[in-house]
């Protein structure tokens, strides 16, 4: 709640996809992130392309997310 969030969305954030109190933008986060977390699910690529409509290629930071979306190292930086 320091960053902004008030303490009805914070509260509200396990039923972002129907409240009021999150733009379209926040929902698509909120969905990534479930996605990229919870055991079973998957980002898929209709998901992956909604998230690309709210947010730049910087933003996304993809290469944090490679393990969630499936994307295998390349061999450019080896780490030992």
């Amino acid at each position: 709640m320091r960053a902004g969030a008030s303490e009805d969305k914070v509260r509200q954030v396990d039923r972002a996809a129907e409240s009021d109190l999150f733009s379209d933008k926040e929902r698509v986060a909120i969905e990534y992130a479930e996605a990229m977390t919870v055991t079973g699910q998957k980002v898929t690529d209709e998901l992956f392309e909604r998230v690309g409509r709210h947010f730049s290629e910087p933003e996304n930071f993809r290469s944090k997310f490679n393990t969630a979306l499936g994307i295998e190292a390349q061999g450019f930086c080896v780490l030992e």
